[in-house]
């Protein structure tokens, strides 16, 4: 499956870009290069990793739909929702298991740069650096959930990739752009409006920009994970099995022409 989905250039690639990304502001940084290092390979994983997501939703829902190999899949004596859990229990795998090495692989990369240029104050690779892998995933299991849902629902599969990636802009920035308006009353001119139309959005979409906590590893410090941690990762978890319910359900009754 791994290879039907070219799982491996994919994650080949993926990792390729981090590392260069991590070693090029790792040099060109003045001051700690680890920690900017760090930071920029967060970035650029969670950019990637998205993509990644959606291509093998796409090569494992989406192209079954439309090479009709569905005609196969379906004839078999099992109900299409255990298709549907199958496909996203093989691209949740990948996804954990590319994204465990990828962590390593960070940490290799980083014990490397504090070799060669030591820094004052080190960043955590121990306890918290996990903890943020961990948010981050909590983060991809709702870009997988979406990309599944309109892998089901969509007729063409160039819009799995267009839906996902707006609704990862929309969830990953509400947030923030409503602290920056409550921080910033000078921005706009009536910002209680912004912020009163903003908010809807919390109630249509999980916040993940939430829970991007890396300054917990960049600075070693745990007052930067938010105090209502664990009601956001049970309100991201629950969008997600929402989600998947849905997209059961249009399983069950999609028509296949």
């Amino acid at each position: 499956m791994a290879l039907k989905a070219r799982f491996i250039f994919l994650a080949f690639g993926t990792f390729l870009v981090v590392a260069l990304a991590m070693l090029m502001s790792s040099l060109f940084s003045g001051r700690q290069p680890a920690t900017v290092a760090l930071d920029v390979g967060l970035s650029i994983t969670r950019l990637l990793f998205p993509l990644l997501i959606v291509l093998l939703v796409q090569e494992l829902l989406s192209r079954e739909f439309d090479k009709r190999y569905y005609l196969t899949s379906l004839s078999y004596p099992h109900a299409r929702n255990h298709i549907l859990f199958a496909r996203v229990a093989a691209v949740i795998c990948l996804v954990s298991g590319a994204l465990l090495s990828l962590g390593l692989f960070q940490i290799f990369l980083m014990r490397f740069f504090e070799a060669i240029y030591p820094q004052a104050t080190q960043v955590d690779l121990g306890v918290a650096y996990w903890t943020v892998i961990a948010f981050v995933f909590v983060d991809f299991l709702v870009l997988i959930a979406v990309a599944s849902l309109l892998a089901v629902v969509a007729s063409t599969p160039s819009f799995v990739l267009i839906g996902t990636f707006g609704f990862m802009l929309v969830a990953r920035s509400y947030g923030a752009i409503i602290e920056l308006l409550g921080s910033g009353a000078g921005l706009v001119a009536d910002p209680d409006a912004y912020r009163a139309g903003l908010g809807v959005l919390g109630y249509l979409f999980p916040d993940l920009g939430g829970l991007d906590v890396r300054m917990l590893a960049l600075y070693g410090k745990s007052e930067f994970l938010p105090s209502d941690w664990h009601w956001l990762i049970l309100s991201c978890l629950g969008y997600a099995i929402a989600l998947l319910a849905m997209a059961v359900w249009a399983l069950q009754r999609k028509r296949f022409a």
